[in-house]
């Protein structure tokens, strides 16, 4: 008889992981979530995240925004930009003076030219099915399984921000308005960081009251502490590299995407630790069961 199918054996084991999981509850969720995020290489995984962003989503923006538009020559899709981190004159000129007009990128706008930076959507979003995967401490799926979720990922992921880019900044209104729409913008987002773990983690689907509370990570990071801290953090920043031109702005715009890449190994570190917190000890200890099964075959 293996050790694999020992009854006593199993046992053993089923104990030692509710002893593990109970010392982790233990430690302070702050503390654990940096342990999380440095276990699985944090850092390295938001550099690489953050250089898919500025290949892949950015460009999609742009030629999004320049669509909408109807391709005008007095359009600029440096508006979203100057818009998404509170730019004021004269920092809105230039930017909206490097990204040129939209009438630019009408010769872009092909089934060939969008494919082919939605096709670059999907390397990026298998990274991200490989961060939650580390971070929620389960086994990745086939490529098969990849391939298909990824693209359903992605898909879901510039829905959101379309959604909610048009919720926050849906017309000229007062401070007070404002405040209530990028409040009300922030329920795509939860959703969507929600279904995320769902869709991206193997056994995802388990304890989905949690998995809201979960998405409360992207709410926190993605939704709130990101758009703020680029309003306070990118105004100055562009300031300092006006300088440089259009390499200023680009330098800047890498620079965001690094923190939006970190924001999201974060979350799914946040999320992670949260879903252990809150959801059933035997729902937690199943799922890394299933997993060690799972890899065993």
């Amino acid at each position: 008889m293996s050790a694999s199918t020992d009854p006593l054996a199993v046992r053993r084991r089923l104990e030692e992981r509710y002893r593990r999981l109970a010392e982790a509850l233990q430690v302070r969720p702050v503390a654990a979530i940096v342990a999380r995020f440095n276990e699985i290489d944090g850092g390295t995984l938001g550099a690489l995240v953050s250089v898919q962003l500025f290949t892949t989503v950015l460009p999609l923006i742009i030629m999004g925004f320049s669509y909408l538009t109807g391709f005008a020559d007095n359009a600029s899709p440096g508006t979203v930009f100057s818009r998404e981190l509170g730019l004021v004159s004269p920092l809105t000129e230039h930017v909206r003076a490097a990204f040129g007009h939209s009438s630019h990128l009408r010769s872009g706008w092909t089934f060939v030219g969008v494919a082919g930076f939605l096709v670059w959507g999907i390397p990026m979003s298998i990274t991200i099915a490989g961060i939650f995967a580390k971070a929620w401490r389960r086994q990745q799926f086939g490529l098969r399984g990849k391939l298909w979720r990824g693209v359903v990922w992605f898909a879901l992921y510039l829905t959101m921000i379309a959604v909610r880019e048009r919720i926050a900044f849906g017309g000229d209104h007062h401070s007070a308005m404002r405040v209530l729409r990028f409040v009300a913008s922030l329920a795509p987002v939860w959703i969507f960081w929600s279904v995320t773990p769902a869709l991206l983690v193997r056994g995802g689907g388990r304890g989905r009251t949690q998995l809201v509370l979960a998405g409360l990570a992207g709410v926190v990071i993605d939704g709130t502490i990101i758009p703020l801290a680029a309003r306070m953090v990118f105004p100055p920043l562009l300031s300092g590299w006006d300088e440089f031109g259009p390499i200023g702005v680009a330098m800047a715009l890498l620079t965001w995407c690094g923190v939006i890449g970190t924001g999201w190994v974060v979350t799914a570190c946040m999320g992670a630790v949260l879903w252990e917190r809150t959801a059933p000890s035997r729902t937690v200890i199943e799922s890394q069961t299933d997993e060690e099964g799972t890899t065993a075959h």
